[in-house]
């Protein structure tokens, strides 16, 4: 592995696990490129080290690329990209209009997108390990009432980050997705996360309702230490300390929950697969 000092490139930087891989980046002596839709809100990550770029992921490709023309000028190369921005929109699909849905995936999934096409070109430049992160969820996994639009968002990530994974491997970059459990990380603190404008009374006594309150409830309850995740997922990324003598894996499924939540899936997947094997595999043409 080159002897370089890794630079890291990250969206969101202004809280979350996108402000905590920053300072635990910057701990190890890395360089740091942070990012916020201010920088005004990552004033005190400049103050710890790190380069700071204002970005707001749903902008024009266009507008992206600049971005990224800037950060790569900074120290001359791009090693590392964590794609951190996201949001949750809780709401019944009846409740959500076109207008919210199209909102949160020009967020989650297309920000994704142009900042890693934006940033291709100075990656493949680059030499040595380099990494594109992407944010995926236990969402990724297991859909659920009231949050249909951030799962299906986080089951795109998870997607194009395994086809990213195929197209890039050639080029010496490694993709791979974070799917997290519950993290205390202000996701769902109201202001960050965001409801449906529309709300109808039919599904308040429904699990529709229950999500919401169980939501309101884990909120700052939640398991995950985002200093330890954000620590895991930087040893990983550099294949150093717990993660020493590994490879960076196409998944990294951060937490027990995640584990747990996981693993069913693929249990019951499993079992699906073997219950109707017998009708669902008479399709062949003769």
């Amino acid at each position: 592995m080159s002897s370089q000092i890794p630079v890291w490139f990250i969206t969101a930087a202004s809280s979350g696990f996108g402000k905590t891989i920053a300072l635990e980046a910057l701990s190890r002596g890395h360089h740091v490129i942070a990012s916020a839709r201010s920088t005004s809100r990552i004033s005190d990550l400049a103050s710890a080290g790190a380069t700071t770029l204002a970005l707001d992921v749903t902008a024009p490709l266009s507008t992206i690329a600049e971005v990224a023309k800037s950060a790569a000028s900074v120290h001359g190369y791009i090693t590392h990209l964590v794609n951190a921005a996201g949001y949750i929109l809780v709401g019944a699909v009846e409740e959500t209009s076109p207008e919210e849905d199209l909102a949160t995936f020009q967020t989650n999934v297309f920000g994704v997108l142009n900042v890693s096409k934006a940033f291709l070109p100075y990656l493949r430049a680059s030499s040595g390990h380099r990494t594109i992160t992407n944010f995926g969820s236990i969402g990724s996994w297991r859909g659920g009432a009231a949050y249909a639009l951030y799962a299906g968002t986080k089951w795109a990530v998870s997607g194009i980050s395994e086809s990213m994974r195929a197209e890039l491997a050639p080029f010496g970059i490694v993709v791979t997705v974070v799917e997290p459990g519950y993290f205390r990380t202000g996701f769902l603190n109201q202001g960050a996360q965001t409801s449906s404008a529309k709300r109808l009374e039919c599904y308040d006594e429904t699990v529709v309702g229950a999500t919401r309150k169980a939501l309101e409830k884990t909120d700052n309850n939640q398991p995950g230490d985002v200093k330890k995740g954000s620590k895991v997922i930087v040893d990983i990324l550099t294949m150093q300390g717990q993660a020493e003598g590994r490879e960076v894996p196409l998944r990294i499924p951060l937490g027990n929950d995640a584990k747990e939540v996981i693993g069913g899936k693929c249990r019951e997947t499993l079992g699906l697969l073997e219950e109707w094997d017998s009708i669902v595999t008479t399709t062949d043409l003769e």
